[in-house]
């Protein structure tokens, strides 16, 4: 049924915005609080006369399907594609998974509308999908499917856009406006967080040495690395790739902790130890000490710590602040944070020790007061986060986004990467690590690499087996990217073709523009710009340009993968289309020549 709903008008707003749901004991107030240019918000208020629980309600509208080519949201992946109204709905974000927006695009990559939630914390689902009989998007914002302590008020505003502008800039306003929210200020980001960086996941597992580890860090800086994660392993001896171990913390496979930081001091890189926060093994024991306060003993890995607990919040806290007084380090790669969730188990009061009753609230505590120790601690500290733990209230608590895990698939990597990118802001996005057959052609490994040179990148091969060429191809890319990285990270980004898996993207700043190209597809060049570089992100040889008005004489130069020039000359160009012969994974760049 439908509930009880107040709506206050300030200029104009949706004729058929509604509240779906009985309202029970709560009175429900929508305003709209601002309407400037196409872009809307409203504040939704519930209020009770005494705490009552609150009821499952939603906020929906609807709208003709005109020119809806698709549907963005940050777990949408490789379907972006618009969904039936008898289907799942398309997004659950909570304080450490995705983000509560939703993007409808049109077919020149044009916003039709976009849709967010103040509320980043609590459990939401959103949708937008199509319903057959009549051809009419129905958006929804659902609240409180998960049961949330008793209140006898709620607040939160709902921000739609519906300015004719590229989809990306319409989820990148999102993100600036979350910003503006007092609780939900980014973390600061410092220089190092830009640095590229070696993992030793893929390239190590759990097998490591510190020796071993050491000489990667020679033979990565000499090609740019300046900073390495030491990922699981260097905690337990066991190499089964399993959890049972986790949850004491100690070093041991690598006893010695604070003369191996030391030793990657000394070759001149940072260095980054992981950690999976929920999981506290079998075999630990920190598992005796907590038994009885895990949201869950039946997680297919490890228990999971109950950060409701202020003791459990007090351990994992001073595991990582002796951990960074200790050993010295530089950051923390904090993994697992999605796996802090509600169980069929979980009880949901405040009892019992318990001093919250929301595993998300206990969550944004827990991962506030990680942060803030840590920074008092050492204030340039690098916090790593992953997909899908990367919606606007992890950016209070880490200034580090890596893509998720897509191993030798460069354009999962180059999707993933996007996704997180249009959406974080000043936070760095990182690529997911780097590896690939040792044996295979370097043009064919090097697609790796071009496809995710507008993150951060990080490697995870073992340098010592890779093969000379390799090592001039992934130095040519490193010195690009560092030589290129303000434009690449800092610019303004426009993501192309989301539907086609973004087969184009650009980012330019001040009088540079970068195309990554990776289908063969017409690039309409934006030829104000003095300096031009096309990355060709795929095998074929062909880069097609259409130019949209006369550059005049230029500067061209052709590189293979490896750096080596193929071909330099100067090229007048003209109002019309060019097509470059430019190597698999090579580029061309090039510069217009001052007249006389």
């Amino acid at each position: 049924m439908k509930s009880t709903l107040t709506l206050k008008q300030t200029k104009t707003t949706l004729e058929n915005i509604e509240i779906i749901g009985d309202a029970k004991n709560f009175n429900v107030d929508l305003d709209e609080i601002s309407n400037d240019s196409g872009v809307q918000i409203f504040q939704m208020k519930l209020t009770a006369e005494v705490p009552s629980e609150l009821p499952v309600l939603s906020l929906r509208w609807k709208f003709p399907a005109h020119n809806v080519k698709g549907v963005w949201s940050t777990n949408a992946l490789h379907e972006k594609r618009l969904r039936a109204d008898w289907e799942e709905p398309t997004v659950e974000s909570r304080v450490s998974v995705d983000a509560p927006i939703i993007c409808l695009y049109g077919h020149e990559d044009e916003n039709i509308q976009t849709f967010a939630c103040a509320d980043v914390i609590n459990t939401l689902q959103m949708e937008a999908p199509i319903r057959e009989e009549d051809n009419l998007i129905y958006c929804q914002v659902k609240f409180f499917t998960e049961k949330m302590a008793p209140t006898d008020s709620y607040e939160t505003q709902i921000r739609i856009d519906n300015r004719q502008q590229n989809f990306s800039k319409s989820i990148q306003a999102v993100g600036a406006w979350w910003e503006t929210f007092e609780s939900l200020q980014p973390m600061e980001v410092f220089e190092a967080c830009k640095l590229p960086l070696y993992s030793t996941w893929y390239s190590y597992h759990q097998n490591i040495t510190v020796e071993g580890l050491l000489e990667e860090c020679r033979l990565s800086s000499k090609l740019g690395y300046q900073v390495i994660i030491v990922d699981d392993g260097w905690q337990t001896k066991d190499n089964n790739r399993g959890y049972d171990f986790t949850g004491d913390w100690q070093p041991d496979r690598t006893p010695n902790m604070k003369e191996f930081v030391a030793g990657v001091h000394g070759i001149g890189m940072k260095f980054m130890l992981w950690y999976s926060v929920p999981f506290c093994g079998v075999k630990s024991k920190a598992y005796q000490t907590f038994k009885g306060k895990f949201l869950t003993e039946n997680h297919r890995w490890a228990p999971v710590f109950d950060p409701r607990y202020p003791e459990v919040r007090e351990y994992l806290i001073d595991i990582y602040a002796t951990a960074l007084r200790d050993w010295n380090m530089d950051g923390f790669k904090l993994d697992f944070i999605d796996d802090f969730k509600i169980y069929p188990e979980t009880v949901l009061t405040k009892e019992n020790g318990r001093d919250y009753a929301s595993v998300n609230a206990a969550v944004d505590r827990l991962m506030s007061d990680v942060a803030k120790t840590l920074i008092e601690i050492k204030p340039a500290i690098l916090i790593e986060f992953r997909q899908k733990y990367i919606g606007p209230a992890m950016r209070k608590y880490g200034n580090m986004f890596r893509a998720f895990d897509a191993p030798n698939d460069s354009l999962t990597n180059r999707i993933r990467i996007t996704d997180v990118k249009l959406l974080c802001g000043k936070t760095v996005v990182h690529s997911d690590m780097m590896e690939w057959h040792y044996d295979e052609p370097v043009e064919l490994g090097a697609l790796q690499f071009v496809n995710i040179l507008f993150s951060v990148p990080q490697l995870s091969v073992r340098m010592a087996e890779v093969s000379e060429e390799y090592r001039q191809m992934i130095g040519f890319y490193t010195n690009y990217w560092m030589e290129k990285r303000a434009v690449l990270m800092d610019g303004e980004f426009v993501a192309c073709k989301p539907s086609s898996n973004y087969p184009i993207l650009k980012s330019s700043k001040g009088d540079q523009i970068i195309y990554g190209v990776y289908e063969d597809m017409m690039v309409n060049c934006e030829s104000s710009f003095s300096k031009i570089d096309f990355i060709n992100g795929k095998r074929t040889e062909k880069i097609h340009v259409t130019f949209d008005h006369e550059i005049g004489n230029c500067l061209v130069t052709i590189y293979n993968c490896k750096g080596i020039v193929i071909k330099k000359s100067e090229l007048e160009i003209k109002e019309q289309i060019y097509d470059f012969d430019v190597p698999a994974s090579g580029l061309i760049t090039l510069e217009k020549i001052a007249a006389l």
